[in-house]
Protein backbone atom coordinates (compact mmCIF):
# COMPACT_ATOMS: atom_id res chain seq x y z
CA UNK A 1 0.00 0.00 0.00
CA UNK A 2 1.28 3.47 -1.07
CA UNK A 3 1.49 6.72 1.41
CA UNK A 4 -1.74 7.75 -0.03
CA UNK A 5 -3.59 4.53 0.85
CA UNK A 6 -2.07 4.22 4.20
CA UNK A 7 -3.16 8.14 4.59
CA UNK A 8 -6.83 7.09 3.47
CA UNK A 9 -7.10 3.92 6.15
CA UNK A 10 -5.23 6.16 8.73
CA UNK A 11 -8.27 8.81 8.15
CA UNK A 12 -10.91 6.29 7.77
CA UNK A 13 -10.12 4.69 11.47
CA UNK A 14 -9.16 7.86 13.06
CA UNK A 15 -12.91 9.24 11.81
CA UNK A 16 -14.99 6.43 13.30
CA UNK A 17 -17.26 8.53 15.94
CA UNK A 18 -15.81 7.11 19.32
CA UNK A 19 -12.24 7.28 18.16
CA UNK A 20 -12.97 11.07 16.82
CA UNK A 21 -14.17 11.17 20.75
CA UNK A 22 -11.04 9.60 22.70
CA UNK A 23 -8.87 12.21 20.08
CA UNK A 24 -10.49 15.02 21.41
CA UNK A 25 -10.78 13.94 25.41
CA UNK A 26 -7.32 12.90 25.10
CA UNK A 27 -6.00 16.53 23.59
CA UNK A 28 -8.47 18.13 26.20
CA UNK A 29 -6.69 16.38 29.02
CA UNK A 30 -3.36 16.93 27.40
CA UNK A 31 -4.19 20.51 27.31
CA UNK A 32 -5.27 20.93 30.73
CA UNK A 33 -2.20 19.06 32.27
CA UNK A 34 0.40 21.11 30.22
CA UNK A 35 -1.33 24.30 31.73
CA UNK A 36 -1.00 22.59 35.09
CA UNK A 37 2.34 23.10 36.17
CA UNK A 38 3.30 20.06 38.13
CA UNK A 39 0.82 17.30 36.92
CA UNK A 40 2.82 16.13 33.91
CA UNK A 41 1.87 13.76 31.19
CA UNK A 42 3.50 10.70 32.99
CA UNK A 43 0.98 10.99 36.01
CA UNK A 44 -2.17 11.77 34.01
CA UNK A 45 -1.96 8.68 31.54
CA UNK A 46 -0.99 6.92 34.53
CA UNK A 47 -4.27 7.91 36.26
CA UNK A 48 -6.46 7.31 32.97
CA UNK A 49 -4.85 3.52 32.86
CA UNK A 50 -7.88 1.92 34.62
CA UNK A 51 -10.52 4.33 32.69
CA UNK A 52 -8.81 2.67 29.20
CA UNK A 53 -9.51 -1.28 30.45
CA UNK A 54 -13.23 -0.93 29.11
CA UNK A 55 -12.15 0.91 25.94
CA UNK A 56 -10.62 -0.69 22.60
CA UNK A 57 -6.93 -1.20 22.37
CA UNK A 58 -6.66 1.38 19.78
CA UNK A 59 -9.26 3.68 21.73
CA UNK A 60 -6.96 3.75 24.56
CA UNK A 61 -3.75 4.78 22.56
CA UNK A 62 -5.63 7.31 20.70
CA UNK A 63 -6.81 8.77 24.00
CA UNK A 64 -3.37 8.22 26.10
CA UNK A 65 -1.23 9.89 22.68
CA UNK A 66 -3.61 12.64 22.65
CA UNK A 67 -2.25 13.60 26.53
CA UNK A 68 1.32 13.44 25.89
CA UNK A 69 1.39 15.48 22.70
CA UNK A 70 -1.16 18.12 24.02
CA UNK A 71 0.67 18.25 27.01
CA UNK A 72 3.36 19.75 24.57
CA UNK A 73 1.01 22.48 23.45
CA UNK A 74 -0.85 23.40 26.91
CA UNK A 75 2.41 24.07 28.44
CA UNK A 76 3.23 26.94 26.56
CA UNK A 77 -0.14 28.92 28.01
CA UNK A 78 1.77 29.28 31.63
CA UNK A 79 4.96 29.73 30.33
CA UNK A 80 3.51 32.79 28.09
CA UNK A 81 1.11 34.18 30.71
CA UNK A 82 2.35 33.61 34.07
CA UNK A 83 5.57 32.75 33.54
CA UNK A 84 5.82 28.97 34.69
CA UNK A 85 7.15 26.29 32.23
CA UNK A 86 3.48 24.08 32.56
CA UNK A 87 6.23 21.29 31.11
CA UNK A 88 9.90 21.00 30.81
CA UNK A 89 9.81 21.12 26.84
CA UNK A 90 8.22 24.65 27.58
CA UNK A 91 11.06 26.51 29.94
CA UNK A 92 12.30 27.97 26.73
CA UNK A 93 9.03 29.50 25.53
CA UNK A 94 8.83 31.67 28.74
CA UNK A 95 12.42 33.28 28.79
CA UNK A 96 10.91 35.91 25.87
CA UNK A 97 7.25 34.83 25.27
CA UNK A 98 6.47 35.97 28.99
CA UNK A 99 8.47 39.21 28.40
CA UNK A 100 5.99 39.19 25.17
CA UNK A 101 3.24 39.13 27.58
CA UNK A 102 4.64 42.15 29.81
CA UNK A 103 4.40 44.44 26.83
CA UNK A 104 0.85 43.40 26.18
CA UNK A 105 2.06 41.03 23.29
CA UNK A 106 0.52 37.61 24.89
CA UNK A 107 -1.59 37.26 22.27
CA UNK A 108 0.51 37.14 19.60
CA UNK A 109 3.16 34.79 21.58
CA UNK A 110 0.12 32.61 21.97
CA UNK A 111 -1.06 32.30 18.45
CA UNK A 112 2.69 31.64 16.47
CA UNK A 113 2.96 28.99 19.68
CA UNK A 114 -0.10 27.54 18.53
CA UNK A 115 0.84 27.48 14.93
CA UNK A 116 4.20 26.79 15.29
CA UNK A 117 3.26 23.44 17.41
CA UNK A 118 0.53 22.63 14.78
CA UNK A 119 3.42 23.36 12.22
CA UNK A 120 5.87 21.57 13.82
CA UNK A 121 4.16 18.50 14.52
CA UNK A 122 1.96 17.88 11.61
CA UNK A 123 5.52 17.80 9.51
CA UNK A 124 6.67 15.32 11.98
CA UNK A 125 3.47 13.29 11.42
CA UNK A 126 4.47 13.28 7.92
CA UNK A 127 7.46 12.36 8.27
CA UNK A 128 6.65 9.18 10.53
CA UNK A 129 4.56 7.80 7.96
CA UNK A 130 6.89 7.92 5.53
CA UNK A 131 10.12 6.40 7.87
CA UNK A 132 8.43 3.98 10.31
CA UNK A 133 7.12 1.34 7.68
CA UNK A 134 11.00 0.82 6.39
CA UNK A 135 12.21 1.08 9.54
CA UNK A 136 10.42 -1.69 10.91
CA UNK A 137 10.93 -3.79 7.92
CA UNK A 138 14.94 -3.01 9.07
CA UNK A 139 13.87 -4.23 12.71
CA UNK A 140 12.68 -7.61 11.86
CA UNK A 141 15.81 -8.47 10.25
CA UNK A 142 17.00 -7.98 14.34
CA UNK A 143 17.99 -11.49 16.43
CA UNK A 144 18.14 -11.29 20.45
CA UNK A 145 21.57 -10.04 19.87
CA UNK A 146 20.45 -6.63 18.34
CA UNK A 147 17.77 -6.73 20.02
CA UNK A 148 19.58 -6.76 23.60
CA UNK A 149 21.79 -4.16 22.24
CA UNK A 150 18.96 -1.88 21.16
CA UNK A 151 17.12 -1.81 24.42
CA UNK A 152 21.08 -1.50 26.20
CA UNK A 153 21.36 1.64 23.61
CA UNK A 154 18.06 3.26 25.26
CA UNK A 155 18.82 2.71 28.67
CA UNK A 156 22.05 4.33 28.10
CA UNK A 157 20.51 7.58 26.26
CA UNK A 158 17.92 7.91 28.76
CA UNK A 159 20.39 7.65 31.82
CA UNK A 160 23.28 9.35 30.12
CA UNK A 161 20.32 12.67 29.02
CA UNK A 162 18.12 13.05 32.33
CA UNK A 163 20.29 15.70 33.75
CA UNK A 164 22.44 15.67 37.87
CA UNK A 165 24.60 12.93 38.11
CA UNK A 166 25.05 10.10 35.95
CA UNK A 167 25.81 7.69 39.14
CA UNK A 168 22.26 8.58 40.37
CA UNK A 169 20.72 7.89 36.93
CA UNK A 170 22.70 4.58 36.50
CA UNK A 171 21.56 3.68 40.51
CA UNK A 172 17.81 4.30 38.92
CA UNK A 173 18.21 2.06 35.93
CA UNK A 174 19.75 -0.62 37.47
CA UNK A 175 16.75 -0.26 40.48
CA UNK A 176 14.73 -0.38 37.30
CA UNK A 177 16.00 -3.80 36.16
CA UNK A 178 16.58 -5.58 39.60
CA UNK A 179 12.25 -4.47 40.06
CA UNK A 180 11.51 -5.42 36.95
CA UNK A 181 13.04 -9.08 37.66
CA UNK A 182 10.22 -9.77 40.16
CA UNK A 183 8.03 -12.36 39.43
CA UNK A 184 8.03 -15.53 37.16
CA UNK A 185 11.52 -16.34 35.50
CA UNK A 186 10.79 -16.02 31.73
CA UNK A 187 13.31 -19.34 30.84
CA UNK A 188 12.76 -21.30 33.98
CA UNK A 189 9.29 -20.52 35.25
CA UNK A 190 10.50 -20.10 38.79
CA UNK A 191 9.09 -17.85 41.17
CA UNK A 192 11.86 -14.90 41.70
CA UNK A 193 11.80 -12.10 44.52
CA UNK A 194 7.83 -12.67 45.45
CA UNK A 195 7.94 -13.36 49.20
CA UNK A 196 5.05 -15.62 48.76
CA UNK A 197 2.66 -12.74 47.42
CA UNK A 198 0.54 -14.31 44.35
CA UNK A 199 -0.23 -10.85 43.41
CA UNK A 200 3.48 -10.57 42.53
CA UNK A 201 3.85 -13.73 40.26
CA UNK A 202 3.11 -11.41 37.67
CA UNK A 203 5.68 -9.04 38.10
CA UNK A 204 5.71 -5.33 39.66
CA UNK A 205 2.75 -3.42 37.70
CA UNK A 206 3.69 -0.20 35.49
CA UNK A 207 0.60 1.41 36.88
CA UNK A 208 1.04 1.80 40.70
CA UNK A 209 4.28 2.38 40.40
CA UNK A 210 4.50 5.12 37.80
CA UNK A 211 1.39 6.90 39.92
CA UNK A 212 3.55 6.67 42.99
CA UNK A 213 6.97 7.96 41.71
CA UNK A 214 5.01 10.58 39.56
CA UNK A 215 1.68 11.81 41.28
CA UNK A 216 2.40 11.72 45.08
CA UNK A 217 5.86 13.13 45.19
CA UNK A 218 4.53 15.99 42.77
CA UNK A 219 1.72 16.70 45.10
CA UNK A 220 3.81 16.75 48.66
CA UNK A 221 6.45 18.46 46.45
CA UNK A 222 3.70 21.21 45.25
CA UNK A 223 2.63 21.30 48.91
CA UNK A 224 5.70 22.07 50.55
CA UNK A 225 5.81 25.70 48.03
CA UNK A 226 4.17 28.76 49.80
CA UNK A 227 0.60 29.53 48.09
CA UNK A 228 0.25 33.31 46.36
CA UNK A 229 -1.41 34.92 43.63
CA UNK A 230 -0.62 33.72 40.44
CA UNK A 231 -0.25 37.12 38.40
CA UNK A 232 -1.83 36.44 34.82
CA UNK A 233 -1.37 38.68 31.75
CA UNK A 234 -5.38 38.32 30.02
CA UNK A 235 -5.56 38.39 26.44
CA UNK A 236 -8.66 38.61 24.18
CA UNK A 237 -9.35 35.89 21.03
CA UNK A 238 -9.18 38.75 18.93
CA UNK A 239 -6.10 39.48 19.47
CA UNK A 240 -4.24 36.03 19.17
CA UNK A 241 -3.48 36.58 15.65
CA UNK A 242 0.30 37.25 14.27
CA UNK A 243 0.86 39.92 12.24
CA UNK A 244 2.27 39.83 8.90
CA UNK A 245 5.48 41.09 10.76
CA UNK A 246 5.19 38.71 13.06
CA UNK A 247 5.21 35.80 10.54
CA UNK A 248 8.05 37.03 8.67
CA UNK A 249 10.02 36.67 11.60
CA UNK A 250 8.92 33.74 12.50
CA UNK A 251 9.29 31.92 9.51
CA UNK A 252 11.92 31.05 9.31
CA UNK A 253 12.35 29.64 13.05
CA UNK A 254 9.39 27.61 12.49
CA UNK A 255 11.09 25.84 9.54
CA UNK A 256 14.36 24.94 11.24
CA UNK A 257 12.17 23.97 14.21
CA UNK A 258 10.53 21.45 12.65
CA UNK A 259 13.48 19.83 11.00
CA UNK A 260 15.52 20.38 14.03
CA UNK A 261 12.80 18.96 16.75
CA UNK A 262 12.23 15.64 14.37
CA UNK A 263 15.98 14.95 14.30
CA UNK A 264 16.51 14.95 17.81
CA UNK A 265 13.29 14.05 19.06
CA UNK A 266 14.06 10.66 17.27
CA UNK A 267 16.97 9.61 20.13
CA UNK A 268 15.64 8.12 23.22
CA UNK A 269 15.91 10.57 26.13
CA UNK A 270 15.30 13.70 24.14
CA UNK A 271 11.54 14.19 23.96
CA UNK A 272 10.40 17.05 23.77
CA UNK A 273 12.69 19.48 26.12
CA UNK A 274 16.38 18.95 24.34
CA UNK A 275 15.06 19.70 20.83
CA UNK A 276 13.43 23.13 22.38
CA UNK A 277 16.43 24.23 24.54
CA UNK A 278 18.70 23.35 20.87
CA UNK A 279 16.29 25.35 18.60
CA UNK A 280 16.46 28.44 21.15
CA UNK A 281 20.66 28.24 20.84
CA UNK A 282 20.40 27.86 17.26
CA UNK A 283 17.94 31.16 16.22
CA UNK A 284 19.51 32.90 19.00
CA UNK A 285 22.87 32.18 17.08
CA UNK A 286 21.48 32.65 13.71
CA UNK A 287 19.35 36.01 14.58
CA UNK A 288 21.16 39.50 13.30
CA UNK A 289 20.03 41.09 16.29
CA UNK A 290 20.69 38.26 19.05
CA UNK A 291 20.38 41.08 22.21
CA UNK A 292 17.03 41.24 21.47
CA UNK A 293 16.21 37.05 22.91
CA UNK A 294 15.55 37.65 26.41
CA UNK A 295 13.73 41.07 25.81
CA UNK A 296 10.46 39.08 24.10
CA UNK A 297 11.70 38.32 20.54
CA UNK A 298 8.96 36.51 19.12
CA UNK A 299 11.57 33.76 17.35
CA UNK A 300 12.28 32.67 21.00
CA UNK A 301 8.89 31.74 20.85
CA UNK A 302 7.89 30.00 17.27
CA UNK A 303 11.62 28.28 17.31
CA UNK A 304 11.37 26.51 20.29
CA UNK A 305 7.65 25.51 20.32
CA UNK A 306 7.64 24.44 17.09
CA UNK A 307 10.85 22.10 17.96
CA UNK A 308 9.39 20.78 21.31
CA UNK A 309 6.43 19.37 19.42
CA UNK A 310 8.01 17.96 16.22
CA UNK A 311 10.65 16.43 18.60
CA UNK A 312 7.30 14.58 20.89
CA UNK A 313 5.72 13.71 17.97
CA UNK A 314 9.06 12.05 16.35
CA UNK A 315 9.48 9.95 19.58
CA UNK A 316 6.59 7.90 18.57
CA UNK A 317 8.90 6.45 15.85
CA UNK A 318 10.87 4.47 17.98
CA UNK A 319 8.67 3.70 20.35
CA UNK A 320 6.21 1.91 17.31
CA UNK A 321 8.27 0.64 15.11
CA UNK A 322 10.98 -0.40 17.65
CA UNK A 323 9.66 -0.62 21.09
CA UNK A 324 11.65 1.84 22.51
CA UNK A 325 9.86 4.73 24.59
CA UNK A 326 12.04 7.84 24.79
CA UNK A 327 10.30 9.37 27.39
CA UNK A 328 8.72 8.36 31.16
CA UNK A 329 5.49 9.09 29.33
CA UNK A 330 6.34 7.13 26.55
CA UNK A 331 7.14 4.39 28.98
CA UNK A 332 3.97 4.56 30.30
CA UNK A 333 2.19 4.24 27.18
CA UNK A 334 3.66 1.14 25.87
CA UNK A 335 3.12 -0.40 29.57
CA UNK A 336 -1.01 0.66 28.27
CA UNK A 337 -0.70 -0.95 25.57
CA UNK A 338 1.33 -4.18 26.65
CA UNK A 339 -1.70 -4.19 29.29
CA UNK A 340 -4.43 -5.03 26.49
CA UNK A 341 -2.11 -7.43 25.33
CA UNK A 342 -0.18 -5.66 22.37
CA UNK A 343 3.79 -5.29 22.33
CA UNK A 344 5.08 -2.06 20.34
CA UNK A 345 7.40 -3.10 17.90
CA UNK A 346 8.15 -4.02 14.30
CA UNK A 347 5.77 -6.39 14.03
CA UNK A 348 2.71 -3.92 15.37
CA UNK A 349 2.53 -2.44 11.57
CA UNK A 350 1.94 -6.12 10.50
CA UNK A 351 -0.31 -7.16 12.93
CA UNK A 352 -2.13 -4.62 14.41
CA UNK A 353 -2.31 -2.18 11.36
CA UNK A 354 -5.65 -0.70 12.78
CA UNK A 355 -3.84 0.74 15.38
CA UNK A 356 -0.85 1.96 13.67
CA UNK A 357 -2.61 3.59 11.13
CA UNK A 358 -5.57 4.57 13.42
CA UNK A 359 -2.42 6.37 15.82
CA UNK A 360 -1.54 8.62 12.91
CA UNK A 361 -4.73 9.56 11.25
CA UNK A 362 -5.38 10.53 15.39
CA UNK A 363 -2.16 12.63 15.40
CA UNK A 364 -3.54 14.71 12.59
CA UNK A 365 -6.69 15.38 13.51
CA UNK A 366 -5.49 15.55 17.13
CA UNK A 367 -3.56 18.72 16.00
CA UNK A 368 -5.98 20.10 14.29
CA UNK A 369 -7.85 20.38 17.43
CA UNK A 370 -5.15 21.55 19.56
CA UNK A 371 -5.30 24.39 17.29
CA UNK A 372 -8.66 25.08 18.13
CA UNK A 373 -8.70 24.46 21.70
CA UNK A 374 -6.04 26.21 22.37
CA UNK A 375 -6.96 30.01 21.00
CA UNK A 376 -10.45 30.00 21.67
CA UNK A 377 -10.34 28.70 25.47
CA UNK A 378 -7.51 31.21 26.61
CA UNK A 379 -9.92 32.47 28.82
CA UNK A 380 -10.76 29.38 30.87
CA UNK A 381 -7.18 27.90 30.86
CA UNK A 382 -6.50 31.02 32.96
CA UNK A 383 -9.59 30.59 35.32
CA UNK A 384 -7.82 27.32 36.16
CA UNK A 385 -4.40 28.61 36.75
CA UNK A 386 -6.25 31.05 39.48
CA UNK A 387 -7.54 27.65 41.76
CA UNK A 388 -4.95 27.15 44.16
CA UNK A 389 -2.91 23.75 44.21
CA UNK A 390 -3.79 23.15 47.96
CA UNK A 391 -7.76 22.30 46.54
CA UNK A 392 -6.57 20.33 43.39
CA UNK A 393 -4.14 17.65 45.09
CA UNK A 394 -6.62 15.78 47.27
CA UNK A 395 -8.35 15.04 44.26
CA UNK A 396 -5.10 13.79 42.79
CA UNK A 397 -4.37 11.53 45.88
CA UNK A 398 -8.12 10.45 45.61
CA UNK A 399 -7.68 9.34 42.08
CA UNK A 400 -4.02 7.87 42.25
CA UNK A 401 -5.55 5.43 45.21
CA UNK A 402 -8.78 4.65 43.10
CA UNK A 403 -6.66 4.13 40.37
CA UNK A 404 -3.85 1.81 42.26
CA UNK A 405 -6.35 -0.66 43.92
CA UNK A 406 -9.04 -0.72 41.12
CA UNK A 407 -6.74 -2.47 38.95
CA UNK A 408 -7.04 -5.99 40.18
CA UNK A 409 -8.63 -4.71 43.51
CA UNK A 410 -5.02 -5.52 45.27
CA UNK A 411 -4.15 -3.58 48.76
CA UNK A 412 -0.74 -5.34 47.55
CA UNK A 413 -0.72 -2.89 44.63
CA UNK A 414 -1.97 -0.05 46.84
CA UNK A 415 0.54 -0.57 49.06
CA UNK A 416 3.14 -0.55 46.24
CA UNK A 417 1.83 2.88 44.73
CA UNK A 418 1.98 4.52 48.42
CA UNK A 419 5.96 3.00 49.06
CA UNK A 420 6.55 4.38 45.40
CA UNK A 421 5.36 8.02 46.57
CA UNK A 422 7.47 7.94 49.24
CA UNK A 423 10.45 6.76 47.91
CA UNK A 424 9.53 9.11 44.97
CA UNK A 425 8.85 12.40 47.04
CA UNK A 426 12.76 11.42 48.55
CA UNK A 427 14.06 11.10 44.77
CA UNK A 428 12.55 14.61 44.23
CA UNK A 429 14.59 15.78 47.07
CA UNK A 430 18.43 14.39 46.48
CA UNK A 431 17.95 15.00 42.93
CA UNK A 432 17.44 11.01 41.60
CA UNK A 433 15.26 10.60 38.01
CA UNK A 434 12.90 8.87 37.99
CA UNK A 435 12.71 8.31 34.05
CA UNK A 436 15.51 5.59 33.96
CA UNK A 437 13.82 3.69 36.50
CA UNK A 438 10.49 3.78 34.85
CA UNK A 439 12.25 2.89 31.28
CA UNK A 440 13.90 0.08 33.17
CA UNK A 441 10.98 -1.68 34.56
CA UNK A 442 9.06 -1.82 31.33
CA UNK A 443 12.14 -2.54 29.22
CA UNK A 444 13.89 -5.20 31.59
CA UNK A 445 11.55 -8.36 30.54
CA UNK A 446 12.46 -7.56 27.25
CA UNK A 447 16.38 -7.20 27.69
CA UNK A 448 16.53 -9.96 29.93
CA UNK A 449 14.89 -12.56 27.84
CA UNK A 450 16.88 -10.72 24.38
CA UNK A 451 20.32 -11.05 26.83
CA UNK A 452 19.71 -14.64 28.39
CA UNK A 453 18.80 -15.74 24.65
CA UNK A 454 21.67 -14.32 22.95
CA UNK A 455 24.31 -16.27 25.87
CA UNK A 456 22.37 -19.30 25.15
CA UNK A 457 22.90 -18.75 21.49
CA UNK A 458 26.74 -18.01 22.03
CA UNK A 459 27.04 -20.63 24.88
CA UNK A 460 27.40 -17.86 27.35
CA UNK A 461 30.21 -15.98 25.37
CA UNK A 462 29.28 -11.89 25.26
CA UNK A 463 32.02 -11.76 22.55
CA UNK A 464 28.55 -12.38 20.34
CA UNK A 465 27.82 -8.67 20.78
CA UNK A 466 30.77 -7.49 19.06
CA UNK A 467 30.89 -10.03 16.70
CA UNK A 468 27.78 -8.70 15.04
CA UNK A 469 27.93 -5.33 13.23
CA UNK A 470 24.54 -3.61 14.09
CA UNK A 471 25.01 -5.00 17.96
CA UNK A 472 28.55 -4.11 18.22
CA UNK A 473 28.05 -0.78 17.13
CA UNK A 474 25.20 0.20 19.60
CA UNK A 475 27.16 -1.53 22.71
CA UNK A 476 30.30 0.46 21.68
CA UNK A 477 28.34 3.74 21.56
CA UNK A 478 26.17 3.13 24.65
CA UNK A 479 29.78 2.17 26.59
CA UNK A 480 31.27 5.20 25.40
CA UNK A 481 28.80 7.23 26.52
CA UNK A 482 28.69 5.90 30.35
CA UNK A 483 32.96 6.36 30.26
CA UNK A 484 32.57 9.90 28.71
CA UNK A 485 31.63 11.49 31.88
CA UNK A 486 34.67 9.96 33.91
CA UNK A 487 37.10 10.90 31.38
CA UNK A 488 35.99 14.62 30.80
CA UNK A 489 36.25 14.37 35.06
CA UNK A 490 40.15 13.26 34.52
CA UNK A 491 41.23 15.60 31.84
CA UNK A 492 39.52 18.19 33.56
CA UNK A 493 41.36 17.40 36.95
CA UNK A 494 44.27 17.08 35.19
CA UNK A 495 44.25 20.91 33.38
CA UNK A 496 43.19 22.19 37.23
CA UNK A 497 46.78 20.63 38.38
CA UNK A 498 48.40 22.23 35.14
CA UNK A 499 47.24 25.60 35.90
CA UNK A 500 47.92 25.20 39.88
Amino acid sequence: MDFLGHLQMAFSIAFEPMNLLMCFVGVLCGTLVGVLPGLGPSTTIALLLPVTFSLSAVQSFIMLAGIFYGALYGGSTTSILVNIPGEASSVMTAVDGYQMAKKGRAGPALGISAFGSFIGGTFAIILIMLLAPPLARMALKFAFPEKAALIFFGFTMVTYLSGGSLIKSLMMAALGVLLSCVGTDLITANQRFTFGLLELSDGIGIVPVVMGLFGIPEILSNLEKPSREVKVFETKTSQLLPSRQDWKESSGPIARGSVLGFLVGLFPGAGGVLPSFFSYALERRLSKHPERFGKGEIAGVAGPETANNAGGQAAFIPLLTLGLPCTPALAVLMGALMIHGLTPGPLLMRENPQLFWGAIGSMYVGNAMLVLLNLPLIGLWVKILRIPYYLLSPLILVICLIGAYSLNNSTVELMIMVVCGIVGYLMNKYGYPAAPLVLALVLGPMFEESLRQSLIMSKGSLGIFFTRPISSVLVIISLGLLISPLIFRKRTSLQGGDAV
